[in-house]
Protein backbone atom coordinates (compact mmCIF):
# COMPACT_ATOMS: atom_id res chain seq x y z
CA UNK A 1 0.00 0.00 0.00
CA UNK A 2 1.44 3.46 -1.28
CA UNK A 3 0.93 6.84 0.68
CA UNK A 4 -1.04 7.77 -2.39
CA UNK A 5 -3.56 4.91 -1.87
CA UNK A 6 -4.64 5.90 2.32
CA UNK A 7 -5.83 9.16 1.28
CA UNK A 8 -7.76 7.41 -2.35
CA UNK A 9 -9.27 4.67 0.13
CA UNK A 10 -10.74 7.12 2.55
CA UNK A 11 -11.64 9.58 0.06
CA UNK A 12 -13.69 6.55 -1.96
CA UNK A 13 -14.95 5.43 1.53
CA UNK A 14 -16.32 9.25 2.35
CA UNK A 15 -17.68 9.51 -0.71
CA UNK A 16 -19.88 5.90 -0.78
CA UNK A 17 -21.71 7.16 2.22
CA UNK A 18 -25.26 7.37 1.90
CA UNK A 19 -25.29 11.08 3.64
CA UNK A 20 -27.98 13.76 3.91
CA UNK A 21 -29.95 15.16 0.98
CA UNK A 22 -29.15 18.53 -0.44
CA UNK A 23 -30.49 21.19 1.51
CA UNK A 24 -33.61 23.58 0.04
CA UNK A 25 -33.35 26.58 -1.62
CA UNK A 26 -35.02 28.16 1.48
CA UNK A 27 -32.35 26.55 4.06
CA UNK A 28 -30.13 28.04 1.49
CA UNK A 29 -30.89 31.19 1.34
CA UNK A 30 -32.43 31.66 5.19
CA UNK A 31 -29.06 32.43 6.99
CA UNK A 32 -27.63 35.20 4.20
CA UNK A 33 -31.37 36.72 4.16
CA UNK A 34 -30.79 37.04 7.78
CA UNK A 35 -27.40 38.54 7.83
CA UNK A 36 -28.68 41.06 5.12
CA UNK A 37 -31.80 42.17 7.49
CA UNK A 38 -29.05 42.51 10.53
CA UNK A 39 -26.86 44.74 8.31
CA UNK A 40 -29.63 46.57 7.24
CA UNK A 41 -30.65 47.08 11.16
CA UNK A 42 -27.71 47.80 12.32
CA UNK A 43 -25.73 49.74 9.88
CA UNK A 44 -27.91 51.13 6.73
CA UNK A 45 -30.49 52.46 8.69
CA UNK A 46 -28.83 54.40 11.16
CA UNK A 47 -26.67 55.60 8.68
CA UNK A 48 -29.48 56.98 6.80
CA UNK A 49 -31.03 58.66 10.10
CA UNK A 50 -27.79 60.34 10.07
CA UNK A 51 -27.61 61.55 6.87
CA UNK A 52 -30.88 62.87 7.05
CA UNK A 53 -30.46 64.65 10.79
CA UNK A 54 -27.54 66.06 8.69
CA UNK A 55 -29.21 67.43 5.63
CA UNK A 56 -31.63 68.92 8.00
CA UNK A 57 -29.14 70.64 10.78
CA UNK A 58 -27.84 72.02 7.18
CA UNK A 59 -31.16 73.69 5.74
CA UNK A 60 -31.76 75.25 9.27
CA UNK A 61 -28.83 77.12 9.23
CA UNK A 62 -28.93 80.72 10.01
CA UNK A 63 -26.73 83.43 9.97
CA UNK A 64 -25.53 83.61 13.65
CA UNK A 65 -25.97 79.82 14.68
CA UNK A 66 -22.56 78.34 16.51
CA UNK A 67 -21.03 75.34 14.59
CA UNK A 68 -18.55 73.04 14.14
CA UNK A 69 -16.64 71.45 11.72
CA UNK A 70 -15.56 67.75 10.83
CA UNK A 71 -11.99 69.32 11.12
CA UNK A 72 -12.83 70.60 14.63
CA UNK A 73 -13.08 74.07 14.47
CA UNK A 74 -15.95 76.02 16.32
CA UNK A 75 -17.45 78.43 14.58
CA UNK A 76 -20.37 81.42 13.63
CA UNK A 77 -21.79 81.64 10.66
CA UNK A 78 -21.44 84.93 9.05
CA UNK A 79 -22.93 84.12 5.36
CA UNK A 80 -24.67 81.60 3.76
CA UNK A 81 -24.31 80.79 0.55
CA UNK A 82 -25.78 78.23 -2.47
CA UNK A 83 -23.05 75.38 -1.47
CA UNK A 84 -21.10 77.68 1.14
CA UNK A 85 -20.75 78.95 4.89
CA UNK A 86 -18.52 81.86 6.10
CA UNK A 87 -17.47 81.02 9.58
CA UNK A 88 -16.21 84.09 11.96
CA UNK A 89 -13.89 81.28 14.71
CA UNK A 90 -12.49 85.09 16.46
CA UNK A 91 -13.52 89.05 16.02
CA UNK A 92 -10.72 88.84 12.92
CA UNK A 93 -10.90 85.43 11.30
CA UNK A 94 -13.12 84.36 9.26
CA UNK A 95 -13.03 81.29 6.60
CA UNK A 96 -15.05 80.05 3.95
CA UNK A 97 -16.27 76.19 3.93
CA UNK A 98 -18.72 73.99 2.19
CA UNK A 99 -22.10 73.42 3.77
CA UNK A 100 -21.51 69.46 4.05
CA UNK A 101 -18.54 70.05 6.21
CA UNK A 102 -20.18 71.29 9.22
CA UNK A 103 -20.75 68.19 11.69
CA UNK A 104 -22.79 70.01 14.35
CA UNK A 105 -24.70 72.41 16.23
CA UNK A 106 -23.32 72.45 19.54
CA UNK A 107 -25.90 72.72 22.44
CA UNK A 108 -23.48 75.05 24.83
CA UNK A 109 -22.47 78.53 23.45
CA UNK A 110 -19.14 79.29 23.17
CA UNK A 111 -18.08 82.50 24.58
CA UNK A 112 -15.20 84.12 23.32
CA UNK A 113 -11.66 84.74 26.03
CA UNK A 114 -12.05 87.24 28.17
CA UNK A 115 -8.84 89.94 27.84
Amino acid sequence: MTFLQLFTDVAYAQAASGGKAAPSIIELLAMPAALLGIMYLFVIRPQQKKAKDQLALIQGLKVGDEVVTTGGIFGRVKSIAADFVTLEANPNTSFKIQKNHIQCAPKAVVKPEAK
